[in-house]
């Protein structure tokens, strides 16, 4: 029995890296999503004419949801498209950039604030009264292993904001629990092949993190989507506040 037939999701950066292959797995699993974007208009509509291809419903919406009022109309949007809300994927979170301590300024301190939490609670406090209508609903949050470890130099705003994602999931579990709604996260390692790594791991970094990952091979990106897939299920119905780390084993808590 797949449970995610019909159910109604809301990818948030959704059109590419990990996003793209959560919503493609999501599409595939049977649900209708929503697929919000930033810059990556294209991708999102080609994921929504894949949808139509499968039969599922979908629609494409953009938005900066570092902004409050953004956020509360890709909600309505979604809802609005899709008749209701079953599932909130809050994947949208970036590096932007490496910086040191003492290179760090306050507008880039909350740059990468906003960016990776302040969204996250902005979607969820929309989305949280619309999950309530339905007697089973989840939330998975996109944290990561820099949240866990610390990552590397020059990601120190990066890293505390997604620490910080590991608290939040474990205090909105506790609070939106009673409303039926599931809240959990997923820490991904190094998955490779998506432009964050593109962007900001050299080659030799990662050939040395992979050389510690005791599987020896870096992650991709349907390793996390399997993972989203599963925490968002109805199958784990007793699974609430708990982070999956997705690493290889390089790091295990």
């Amino acid at each position: 029995m797949n449970k995610l037939s019909n159910k109604n999701v809301l990818i948030t950066a959704g059109a590419q890296g990990i996003g793209e292959a959560i919503t493609k797995h999501f599409i595939d699993s049977g649900a209708n999503v929503a697929i919000h974007y930033f810059s990556s208009a294209e991708t999102a509509n080609k994921l929504v004419e894949y949808a139509d291809s499968k039969g599922g419903k979908a629609i494409a919406l953009s938005g900066d949801l570092t902004d409050e009022a953004q956020a509360n109309t890709l909600i309505e949007q979604a809802v609005g498209t899709l008749g209701s809300l079953d599932i909130l994927i809050n994947n949208a979170g970036s590096l932007v950039d490496r910086k040191l301590l003492d290179e760090m300024d306050i507008t880039f301190w909350h740059k990468v604030m906003d960016i990776n939490l302040t969204s996250m609670m902005f979607v969820t406090k929309a989305a949280a009264p619309h999950l309530a209508k339905n007697q089973n609903s989840s939330i998975v949050n996109l944290a990561s292993l820099a949240g866990r470890k610390g990552g590397h130099p020059g990601s120190l705003v990066y890293s505390t904001s997604k620490g910080a994602i590991l608290t939040f999931t474990r205090a909105l579990s506790a609070e939106l629990g009673p409303q039926g709604t599931r809240v959990n996260a997923v820490a991904p390692g190094l998955i490779l092949g998506t432009s964050f790594h593109n962007t900001h791991t050299t080659k030799e970094s990662a050939d040395q993190t992979v050389a510690g990952i005791p599987i020896q091979r870096a992650g991709n990106a349907d390793d996390v989507a399997r993972a989203v897939i599963y925490l968002a299920s109805e199958y784990d119905g007793f699974i609430t506040g708990s982070t999956l780390d997705i690493n290889g084993g390089v790091y295990c808590m």
